[in-house]
This record gives C-alpha cells, sequence and structure tokens, in this order.
C-alpha cells in the first residue's frame, strides 16, 4: 500500500467508525433513505399536483420561505450556506426552560448545560465566543466566554429564529466561526391592528411556572409592542440525585418598543430589561451517604434563593432606522448593553450573617461582580437589484468595557475597540445565484493591573488583532424541488479577555482557569456542500462541511489544583472539524409524518497523539425520529380531506389537533481529550417523548393554543456529553460521577390570542 492510499484511507476511518457505531444502535436510516430514494422516483414520475392543503409541504416549499435578518430579505432558496428556520408555532410547540434549550435540537445544533436555566448554543461542535447570538438587531454580549453564563433573552419575546451554520465573519465579524443564531422579534403589526396574548406555561419535574404578556398595536405608521414575562423554578431531579441544589432559578424580563414606519422606511426604539436568579450547582456530596450536599433548611421544592447563586441583570437599548432611498435602503442601528453579574458564596454570607438577617440578604456584598458596558453599531447601503445584481457595503463594531467591581477576581477589567468594513455582491441569473465578499477586521484589547495580597493578579498589557475574512458561494435551482448549494468562506476569531487574562477559581464551571497572553487569532476555511429536495410525498436535506481552524483555542486540564480546584490552561493548535446533516421526513399520506434527522461531527487535533487528537467538549452523534399524525380542520361529512370547503364548528371545538411521539437517541461519544483527564467518554442513551397540541375554538374562532409535552417519559438517567455537570463529585455509595440530567418531566403550555382590527 503506498503512501497516497495509507492517506486517503486514514481519512475515511472517522466515517467508518461511525458506520460500526451506527450498525450495533439501528438500521433504520439506510432504509429510510431506500424509500425516500423510490418515493422522490414515484413522485417525479407521476408529477403530483401540489397539495396545497399540506401544511407541512407549504411550509417547506424552499422557493416561498422568506428569512428576515440584519442584513435585509433574502429567500431561503438563494442561500449559498446552510440555514435553519424555527418558527413562531415551533417554537410555541416546543418544550424548553430557555430559548436556546428550545432551538438546540435542530439539525447541526446541541448545548451546554450546567442547570435547567443556563444553555449555551453549539453548533457543529463549536460553541463559546465562535457563536454570536443577534437579539433586537444587535449582538447579544453577555461575557459569554463562561460555562455558566447564558443568553439574556426573554425566549417569550422571540418571534422566530433563524440559524446560520458555518463562518459568517464577512457580515458579522469576530466570533461568528460557527455560525449566528438570531433571533427575530415578533413581526410588525398591520396598519389598524391591535395585537396581544397571554401565554402561561408550567413543568411538573422542576415546578417551573411562567407566564407573558405581551400587546402591540399599528395605528397610522406609528407602531408599538410592550411585553413583561416570569419565571420561576424550583431545583430539577432526577432517579440518581433526587433533587438537585442550586438547579433552582428565577427570572423576569420587560420589552417597550415604539417607533414609526412610514413609505420613507423606519425607524424603532427598542428597551429591554433581563433579571435572572439562577442557582450556582456545587455537586458536593455527603461521603457518608453520597447524597449531594445542600444548605441547611432547603428543600428541593423551594423556589427562594440558596447560597452559591448568581444575580444576572442585562439592559439593552436598541435604535433601529432605514432610509429608502432612489437606488436602494441606507439602514442604521445602534445598541447599548450593560451585562451586571454578580455571584454570591457561602463565605461571604457568614461574614455578613448579622446584617443579612437584618437586610433580608439584600445587602450581601457579591464575591464576583462582572459589569460589562458594550456599544455597537452597524451602518450599511443596500442597492436595489439591477440586470440581476444587488451590492451592498458597511461598517461596523463594537465598544466595551469590563469592570471588577466584586471581592474575587476571575478575570482582568479591560477595554475593547473594534471595527470592521465589509462589501458583498450577488448576482441571480436563470436557475443559479452567486454571491461572495470580503471584509477587514480590527480589534484592540488592553487589560488593567490587579495587585492583590502584594502579589499582581493580573498584569498590564495590550494586544492587536486583524483579520481578512471572505466568503463564495453559488446555488443551483435545479428544479422547483431541488436545490444544490456549494460555499466556501474564511472565518476569523480574536482570543477573549478569558483566553488571554483569566487567573481564578470560576465555581460554576468546577475549576480554576489560567489564561494565555500569548494566544494567536483563530482562522478557519470551511467548504459547505448541500441538497435539499421537497415534494408532496418527501422532504430531504443533506448539509456536508468540512473545516480546518488554524491556531484553535481550548481549555487543557494540567493535572494539579489551586484552592481545591484542578487547574485547566488555555492552549492552541491546528483543527479540523468533519461532519454533516442529513433528514428524510416522508408523509405518504395528507396526515402523517415520519421525519428523521442525523447530526455527526469529527473534531480533531492535528498532528498530535491518540490521548490529545480529538478537540474536547465535542457533541455526540445524535439520531432524531418522529412519527407525528396531524387532524385537519373540519371538513364537510361528504367531502374528503383535500378538499378546501371547511365549515365552522359550533360552539366549543378543537382544531389542528397533532400527536406526535420521538426518539433521541445519542450514539457514544468515546473521542475525547483524554489528557490529565480533561473529559471523560459519554455512554449512548435514548429518550422518548410524546407531544399533542390544538387549537382550541369557539364558533369557529380561535380562542387558544394548547401544547401538553412529556419529555424523557422513560425518566431515564443520563449525562449529556457537553453537561459540565458530569465532572462534579463522585458518589461515594454508588461510584457514578457527577450529576444527572433532568428526568421525566410534564410540560403544559397554553396562549390566548388577542386580535382586533
Amino acid at each position: 500500500m503506498n503512501e497516497k492510499t495509507k492517506q486517503q484511507t486514514a481519512s475515511l476511518k472517522p466515517f467508518i467508525a461511525l458506520l460500526h457505531r451506527m450498525k450495533r444502535h439501528f438500521i433504520i436510516l439506510p432504509l429510510l433513505c431506500f424509500c425516500a430514494t423510490v418515493t422522490a422516483q414515484d413522485s417525479i414520475r407521476h408529477n403530483h399536483a401540489n397539495d396545497t392543503t399540506d401544511v407541512f409541504f407549504r411550509h417547506l416549499k424552499i422557493n416561498e420561505v422568506k428569512v428576515t435578518g440584519v442584513t435585509g430579505e433574502t429567500k431561503l432558496k438563494n442561500s449559498t450556506a446552510p440555514i435553519s428556520i424555527v418558527s413562531a408555532k415551533d417554537l410555541r410547540s416546543t418544550a424548553s426552560t430557555n430559548v436556546i434549550d428550545a432551538i438546540a435540537h435542530q439539525p447541526g445544533m446541541s448545548q451546554l448545560t450546567t442547570g435547567s436555566g443556563i444553555s449555551k448554543p453549539i453548533i457543529r461542535g463549536l460553541g463559546y465566543n465562535r457563536v454570536v447570538v443577534m437579539s433586537e438587531g444587535v449582538r447579544q454580549e453577555g461575557q459569554q466566554w463562561g460555562d455558566e453564563h447564558g443568553i439574556e433573552v426573554d425566549g417569550g419575546s422571540v418571534g422566530s429564529v433563524e440559524i446560520l451554520k458555518g463562518p459568517a465573519s464577512l457580515m458579522y465579524g469576530s466570533d461568528a466561526m460557527a455560525g449566528v443564531v438570531i433571533l427575530h422579534s415578533q413581526p410588525t403589526p398591520a396598519e389598524g391592528e391591535l395585537r396581544g396574548n397571554v401565554s402561561s406555561e408550567f413543568q411538573t419535574n422542576n415546578g417551573l411556572w411562567g407566564y407573558s404578556l405581551n400587546l402591540g398595536g399599528n395605528q397610522q405608521g406609528f407602531v408599538w409592542d410592550a411585553r413583561w414575562s416570569g419565571k420561576m423554578a424550583h431545583a430539577y431531579k432526577n432517579k440518581y440525585d433526587g433533587y438537585v441544589p442550586g438547579s433552582q432559578f428565577k427570572e423576569m424580563a420587560g420589552r417597550m418598543m415604539i417607533g414609526l414606519q412610514k413609505t420613507w422606511g423606519f425607524s424603532r426604539l427598542t428597551g429591554t430589561v433581563y433579571h435572572q436568579q439562577p442557582g450556582i450547582i456545587e455537586g458536593e456530596r455527603d461521603e457518608q451517604t453520597g447524597r449531594l450536599a445542600y444548605e441547611e433548611g432547603w428543600s428541593g421544592h423551594s423556589y427562594g434563593k440558596w447560597l452559591p447563586y448568581q444575580q444576572v441583570k442585562h439592559y439593552k437599548l436598541v435604535w433601529d432606522n432605514s432610509l429608502n432611498l432612489p437606488d436602494g435602503w441606507l439602514k442604521a442601528i445602534i445598541g447599548y448593553q450593560q451585562n451586571r453579574r454578580q455571584e454570591f458564596e457561602e463565605h461571604h454570607h457568614h461574614e455578613a450573617e448579622e446584617t443579612a438577617h437584618e437586610s433580608h440578604e439584600g445587602e450581601l456584598e457579591p464575591a464576583l461582580f462582572f459589569k460589562l458596558h458594550t456599544l455597537t453599531y452597524d451602518v450599511r447601503y443596500l442597492t436595489h437589484e439591477f440586470n440581476g445584481w444587488k451590492l451592498s457595503a458597511g461598517t461596523q463594531g463594537m465598544w466595551q468595557q469590563s469592570q471588577n467591581l466584586g471581592e474575587e477576581f476571575l478575570i482582568p477589567a479591560y477595554r475593547l475597540f473594534d471595527i470592521g468594513l465589509y462589501a458583498t455582491a450577488s448576482k441571480q441569473q436563470d436557475q443559479w445565484t452567486f454571491n461572495g465578499g470580503v471584509r477587514v477586521d480590527h480589534r484592540h484589547l488592553h487589560c488593567g493591573a490587579l495587585e492583590e495580597d502584594g502579589e499582581w493578579r493580573f498584569t498590564d498589557f495590550s494586544r492587536n488583532f486583524n483579520g481578512v475574512t471572505g466568503s463564495v458561494g453559488t446555488v443551483w435551482n435545479v428544479s422547483e424541488h431541488m436545490n444544490l448549494r456549494l460555499n466556501v468562506a474564511r472565518g476569523f476569531r480574536a482570543p477573549n479577555m478569558s483566553e488571554l487574562g483569566s487567573n481564578g477559581s470560576h465555581e460554576g464551571a468546577l475549576r480554576y482557569e489560567a489564561g494565555n497572553q500569548q494566544l494567536k487569532p483563530e482562522y478557519s476555511l470551511q467548504a459547505d456542500f448541500g441538497l435539499d429536495f421537497t415534494s408532496n410525498y418527501l422532504s430531504l436535506q443533506l448539509a456536508l462541511f468540512a473545516n480546518r481552524i488554524d491556531n484553535y483555542i481550548f481549555l487543557k486540564g494540567e493535572g494539579r489544583e489551586i484552592e481545591q480546584q484542578p487547574v485547566y490552561s488555555y492552549t492552541q493548535g491546528d483543527a479540523r472539524l468533519l461532519g454533516f446533516e442529513a433528514g428524510v421526513d416522508f408523509h405518504p399520506i395528507h396526515s402523517l409524518h415520519f421525519e428523521n434527522t442525523f447530526s455527526y461531527v469529527n473534531a480533531r487535533q492535528l498532528n498530535q497523539p491518540e490521548a490529545s487528537r480529538h478537540l474536547p467538549y465535542t457533541p455526540a452523534p445524535r439520531w432524531t425520529s418522529e412519527l407525528k399524525w396531524e387532524l385537519m380542520h373540519h371538513t364537510h361529512p361528504t367531502v374528503g380531506y383535500h378538499s378546501h370547503h371547511t365549515h365552522h364548528a359550533k360552539g366549543f371545538s378543537a382544531d389542528n389537533l397533532y400527536i406526535s411521539a420521538g426518539l433521541e437517541c445519542y450514539l457514544k461519544q468515546s473521542h475525547v481529550y483524554a489528557v490529565d483527564d480533561t473529559e471523560s467518554a459519554t455512554p449512548s442513551y435514548t429518550l422518548l417523548n410524546l407531544s399533542t397540541g390544538t387549537d382550541l375554538t369557539w364558533h369557529g374562532r380561535k380562542i387558544a393554543e394548547l401544547y401538553i409535552t412529556a419529555e424523557n417519559l422513560l425518566n431515564r438517567c443520563y449525562q449529556s456529553h457537553l453537561s459540565r455537570l458530569k465532572y462534579a463529585d463522585v458518589n461515594s455509595v454508588t461510584g457514578r460521577q457527577g450529576i444527572h440530567n433532568m428526568g421525566r418531566n410534564i410540560i403544559f403550555k397554553l396562549m390566548v390570542p388577542v386580535n382586533t382590527l
């Protein structure tokens, strides 16, 4: 065997290993692909007309789906990079404890969790500061470098979600190497419309109770929208750990938007406030009983705050403008955010015990207190289409200041200045779409020195980072039902201050972190190939990607302890990621859908020995399957289900009823970074979910939406590979390490709309 053949064989080993692992668990995917091929050929051969009463087909008809993002309106079929859309209806019907949890089951998506209230988005195996989250049109900045730092956005205010997979540095600058999660607000009401809703939710496992009140309107171009939401949950439980101390949380959020929407364009001012009090799960256990340790007087059913806990406050003000010009649009959006993150710990409570009793703990001094100011701007010009061409150019950037106001320190205070210039072009011709662009970025970081107890905890230093990025891609609309897409993009990410300057115990992540001031910026080059096919009876999606990252930054265990915490330091090396997402939805009859998706990522360091060849915290391969039965609108008894002729039932009735059963199968993840026990393998597990939903009507008018979901119906005790809690203390009685995820959970959701014209 020559050297070239050996290299080719080695490159196929990840996929050969995957096939062997899949063979041990199930054989359904090959059967589905066979059925899909036969059905597709049959559909094309007979050239069936579109069934316009098929809700699923209308939803997946790519030619008619539109996506509205911060870069303008574009048709989904003309996107060269892979995109997933989560509609408002999907968000309402999905069981979740936060907005990232609601979208984490999308193909290629996953989440890193530290309890039920905190989730961080992972796209194709990459997360933290490699994923940009956009909310209210600006990038959400809430110190997202921390494991236990969630996304400070009220899920009730999110109207739909757009997930861009792959490097998006061209339009979003540094940090968008993995992709972008765009949280769209509710659409503006039509002229003369007054619209609102009242929604509530209850979950049985952690006693989560939530509500959201919304009212908005549009009167002669004056638009406004107001929302107030609340949520609280006690500790969640599972059959191995019982109730998990520190997993309780409270959340309150408000939003107010006012603006003008005229023929000349629009101008809107939006303010949001978000308060959350999540507990901190320490995972300590009693050596004799193996039970999780908890404070005296604590109860698993308590909604109160118990030390240690966080207090997070996020404030945002966004001014969004669009001016219609003769040949295009001038858009400008400016946002200010303030993030206040406090951590209260046990020993500070004892030091201030008397003060706490007198002032109801409200005057306790926080151990950690980060205060982050962020100012973002984005000004761009987009042309109207001329001869199939569309052009755009703009500048965007960010200014930040982070302060340490607590008694303990993890990262230094710093200042950041960021600016980027970009230009893009797209061309449509017949069945082809071409687009591309180039961008230049500059980022400056300055760290402030800090002396503590006669020693320098942080030293003064400055770093400058420059990046040139771009992308080029094409889409071929082969037919009304099929699209092929190809995209190549270069990504750029400057190291964040946590990676450069950390020096402290990270209680919520259960480790001591040490930064590295010599880190270089990350650069990636990714190629994407996609295929989409839709018909009356079948939908197919396939997305392949190959990603090469230079100077990949990650945490590595050092095999020692400081302050009784394992020490992890930041290092870097070259990496490559290969993977795919595949989906098959077969609906042979009008109301029955059988949907299957599979997501896989193989992430490796290059030129490394076996123990360190895999990148840490790579999601396990995941297969999801759902069988869904949809009952359509009431029809006349003599008319078949294909008819458009409907009548409204008198009195109270249930409409658009569906029932579904789903499986989530996570394969064993043995591709781990094993040096100094940085991470451990995670066994496979399968979860069974059931759900139902319906519109409740009165004399044909919808008065409510009701959803009931049973998650983890069989009460399986498992640990997600991306849960940081799996590395907590070992149970001395059972020998099991860490804390397990939530057990069986039944969720009830009710939404009552209010619409008047």
